[in-house]
């Protein structure tokens, strides 16, 4: 939204509050009448089964027919009320209070059958036992309300067998009235219930009525000003955060704001300035990297000049010390030179062979000769460089995973790709002692042809990172520094990047990308 609909809006928002208020008030002087009827309601309820459970204390007690009359009476009453109520049953009260009333009403037909049944069981014993006319009086007076000991003196009196109508009628009579007068008992906390929950909320409702006039009414048009203060406020306080941007930009400190929480025009000039500082950033990284590859084509470039002078004026003589030993190794043989002799030969021999693979590296990494390009399929090239490595012997330990699909070419410099795998791979062999996994995985994205040789060896510091390419930079105890070195300067030549991760005891990941064409 923007400022302008903002600051309309905030002076709207303040000329509509009192309308609002007034709408309040009446909703909930509708409300106030609602709760008024529900508190009515509640108060004939509990007037009604106070009533209902006085008339059926009376019957049980003094079997008096009329009282019988009156509960039916009160039951049909209370049955009404809770049908005419029932749209005002808010949490299910009035639902369970009529199931309630029905279970109490069957229940109290129950037991007024099997009251009649018990008088015409009652009638037959005192024609068949004349004797017993005086008990007759006190267990037709007494039944309803203790219908276990008239069992128990019915039983003990006249020899009855357990299993009779008149014990039988008994017994459900004592189940029946147990039943109803806890039933009663829920009926009364039910109408009860609901009495308190219509009295708390007539007098919540009557309370929010008084807060809306004490305090909503003052606190909307605060919310009203406070509004516009505040939009106005965040306006200018996010402005003076953009000039304070604007101008760390000006001094090379390319700081991203904060995203807006909201689309107004300050919000849609802070993601523009957001975008132009991510542009920034992102160029910024690029001119960074772009001068370290500079300045690591021209280090290269300086030490390979180096590299092949110094290349050249040793191999002459290089080659000189290397036939000598190798004419000394022949002769000292016999078993008239001392040992001494024979060891301090093979040592000048094996030295030379190392100088020799020196100069060899020196003159392969000095080499500038332009690649030839033509279109090699990685994965053949790749195995046939494993073939090679593995008939040596060297990748006995080594478990080997290769997910490279065949279809994938790339236009190279085959002897320099051979060079660059081969260089890698030992590399690997040798982080890892000859003993550990060895992945190598092929990927096309988007013209992107992505090499990755991952090694579960040691890792490589994290000091040492930055340093790996460089020529002569080696941890190596015999290596020359040059291999990652040549590796680099493959990939500058075919137009590619190489990058490396490693974690400390878990392995190194080199990834190069190569354009397919």
């Amino acid at each position: 939204m923007s400022l302008q609909k903002k600051i309309i809006l905030s002076f709207l928002i303040s000329s509509t509050l009192i309308a609002i208020l007034a709408i309040f008030a009446y909703v909930n002087f509708i409300e106030v009448r609602k709760e008024i009827r529900n508190l009515e309601l509640s108060d004939t309820l509990r007037s009604k089964t106070l009533q209902l459970r006085r008339h059926e204390k009376n019957f049980l007690l003094y079997r008096d027919v009329k009282e019988i009359q009156s509960v039916h009476n009160y039951i049909s009453e209370i049955r009404g009320i809770l049908v005419k109520n029932k749209g005002l049953d808010a949490g299910g009260r009035i639902s369970n209070l009529q199931g309630k009333i029905e279970d109490y009403s069957q229940r109290f037909n129950r037991i007024e059958s099997l009251a009649w049944e018990f008088l015409d069981n009652i009638a037959s014993l005192k024609k068949s036992h004349p004797q017993y006319t005086v008990f007759f009086p006190l267990m037709e007076s007494t039944f309803l309300e203790s219908p276990e000991v008239n069992a128990d003196q019915i039983r003990l009196l006249f020899r009855v067998k357990p299993g009779s109508p008149i014990l039988f009628s008994l017994k459900e009579l004592n189940t029946e009235i147990t039943s109803l007068r806890k039933i009663g008992e829920e009926i009364l906390i039910l109408s009860k219930d609901l009495d308190t929950v219509a009295r708390e909320k007539a007098d919540r409702t009557i309370r929010i009525s008084q807060t809306a006039l004490l305090i909503l009414f003052p606190l909307f048009l605060i919310v009203g000003f406070t509004a516009l203060f505040v939009i106005v406020r965040s306006a200018v306080s996010q402005l003076k955060v953009i000039a304070n941007a604007i101008e760390k930009t000006g001094k090379g400190d390319f700081t991203v704001l904060p995203a807006p929480s909201k689309h107004d025009e300050v919000g849609m000039l802070i993601e523009a300035f957001n975008r132009m500082e991510r542009d920034l950033i992102e160029r910024d990284k690029e001119i960074a990297r772009k001068n370290d590859e500079l300045l690591q084509g021209r280090k290269l470039a300086s030490i390979g000049t180096l590299a092949s002078g110094v290349a050249h004026e040793l191999n002459n003589p290089l080659n000189n010390i290397y036939l000598a030993a190798q004419i000394l190794t022949k002769e000292i043989q016999d078993d008239h030179f001392p040992d001494i002799v024979k060891e301090t030969v093979n040592d000048i021999f094996s030295q030379t062979l190392r100088v020799k693979r020196i100069v060899g590296d020196l003159l392969e990494f000095a080499r500038n000769k332009p690649p030839v390009f033509q279109n090699i399929l990685i994965a053949p090239l790749l195995q046939d460089i494993l073939a090679g490595l593995s008939a040596s012997g060297d990748m006995e330990g080594i478990s080997l995973q290769i997910a490279a699909p065949g279809d994938i070419e790339v236009k190279a410099d085959r002897h320099l790709m051979e060079q660059l795998f081969i260089n890698l791979i030992t590399n690997a062999m040798h982080a890892m002692a000859g003993k550990g996994s060895l992945n190598i995985a092929l990927s096309r994205q988007d013209g992107v042809v992505s090499i990755e040789i991952t090694d579960t060896g040691p890792g490589i510091p994290d000091k040492d990172l930055s340093r790996i390419f460089d020529p002569f930079f080696t941890t190596k105890e015999k290596g020359t520094g040059l291999g990652l070195a040549i590796v680099y300067n493959i990939v500058q030549k075919h137009f590619g990047k190489i990058t490396v991760r490693s974690a400390q005891g878990k392995g190194t990941t080199f990834t190069i990308q190569l354009p397919e064409e």
